[in-house]
């Protein structure tokens, strides 16, 4: 059975870094495009980023382009999430899902737990 298990979230000053991983028990793990998405408090869960399953192509979110970058390996089937010069309204929970490619939906109803990221000074 899939399972899902996001990690890496923490607390960060505006500014900061943080690197999210997904680790995926689904094999093979390469056979399938993968995005982030995130929800904050009493917000609806929004795409974040998507990669194709090779890892050649990526897209993202208006509000994160050029600061966050998604990358994986196949290998160690994770998936990763690179988040740069984080900002206050950055703070949600993220979680990883498979997608379509080119798609901002997630194709499971099944979510892992989830990693809290917050954003404060």
């Amino acid at each position: 059975q899939l399972q899902l298990v996001e990690s890496g979230g923490g607390l960060v000053h505006p500014g900061g870094s943080l690197r999210l991983s997904c680790a995926a028990s689904e094999q093979p793990f390469n056979n399938y495009d993968m995005g982030w998405f995130r929800e904050a408090p009493g917000k609806e869960r929004e795409f974040v980023a998507g990669i194709m399953w090779n890892g050649r192509l990526t897209y993202y979110g208006h509000s994160v382009k050029g600061r966050f970058t998604i990358s994986r390996d196949n290998a160690k089937n994770t998936l990763y999430l690179e988040m740069n010069d984080l900002k206050a309204e950055d703070t949600a929970v993220y979680y990883c899902n498979r997608i379509q490619y080119g798609s901002t939906r997630s194709q499971l109803a099944y979510w892992g737990p989830g990693t809290q990221v917050t954003v404060s000074s």
